[in-house]
């Protein structure tokens, strides 16, 4: 299986636009040695040439023409990207499919609770159902995923992750954020023996989370903020990680301890925000992440499994 990390930061990317906090501010300045990154997302293939994409963020068109292996190759109109899966109703994770309208056969996949969303704003139907399908799965069910041209030699099973509803929906129901067990989903994808986890947000971590992801040979895993309090340290919300539906890498309760006890190969920190300071190669913080087994994800990162 072929992997390729298409974005690797948070909503906004890195340095994000609006933000001035020290670590975006340095990356513009170049006065820090830390990569630009583009929204996360990830392309999967069992053979090279099809690929499935895992989320649409909203950098989809630049991380299409940054990855040669997604350029069209045959007649007028083409694309190697067969199949879009999507772990949430995320801004984050929906808005590139707007980048994706112009009459490019592919299957849209994602839970029943995801479609609703999607299916709520007439937006979305600028994707003509004529060339892009709809397919819904059920969670911890096996499901060979397929393209517009038929099966990807990918297999996938869905599972719930502790997450929230999507942003634009907290207004609807503030004391019941959490959502429902199809709001945020993690990925594991298959093709033949090889095998990734991929769970781009995580409130907690539970027991059977652990298990679930034990002994995996590769896992992408929520990277978002360094500190619960992060934003609210410096200023920039009044919002914890917690509230915004995502584990902290640091503390009692955070992914670094969390893992302690889980034996997975190689761990990689993925979605991660303009103002964690582990995007800051030589800080204390990613020095650390590197000591605990943990790496860090940048855009056109290539594995093979």
């Amino acid at each position: 299986m072929e992997v390729v990390v298409l974005g690797s930061a948070a909503g906004g990317g890195f340095p994000q636009w609006n933000c001035n906090a020290p670590t975006s501010r340095r990356a513009r300045e170049g006065s820090v040695r830390a990569k630009w990154r583009t929204q996360s997302s990830v392309a999967v293939s069992a053979d090279g040439h099809r690929w499935a994409m895992l989320n649409a963020s909203p950098d989809a068109r630049q991380q299409f023409l940054q990855n040669r292996c997604l350029w069209p190759r045959e007649g007028l109109r083409d694309s190697p990207v067969r199949a879009v899966v999507l772990t949430s109703a995320e801004v984050d994770h929906v808005a590139g499919l707007l980048s994706m309208r112009e009459s490019q056969p592919f299957v849209l996949w994602g839970t029943r609770r995801v479609h609703d969303v999607l299916a709520e704003n007439p937006i979305f139907g600028a994707l003509n159902p004529d060339f892009v399908q709809r397919r819904a799965f059920a969670l911890n069910e096996r499901v060979e995923l397929a393209g517009s041209d038929g099966p990807l030699g990918l297999a996938m099973t869905a599972f719930a992750v502790p997450g929230k509803v999507p942003l634009f929906l907290e207004g609807r129901d503030p004391n019941h954020l959490a959502g429902t067990a199809e709001d945020t989903i993690g990925l594991e994808i298959t093709a033949g023996h090889a095998k990734l986890h991929y769970v781009p947000g995580c409130a907690r971590m539970t027991p059977e989370l652990g298990e679930r992801l034990r002994g995996s040979a590769l896992l992408f895993f929520d990277g978002t903020l360094w500190s619960d309090d992060e934003l609210v340290r410096l200023g920039i919300s009044h919002k914890t990680g917690q509230r915004m539906g995502h584990m902290s890498i640091n503390g009692g309760s955070g992914t670094l301890s969390a893992f302690d006890g889980v034996d997975v190969r190689r761990k990689i920190f993925i979605h991660v925000n303009t103002t964690n300071p582990i995007l800051d190669e030589e800080s204390p913080e990613r020095a650390e992440v590197a000591a605990r087994g943990w790496e860090v994800a940048e855009d056109g990162m290539r594995i093979t499994l």
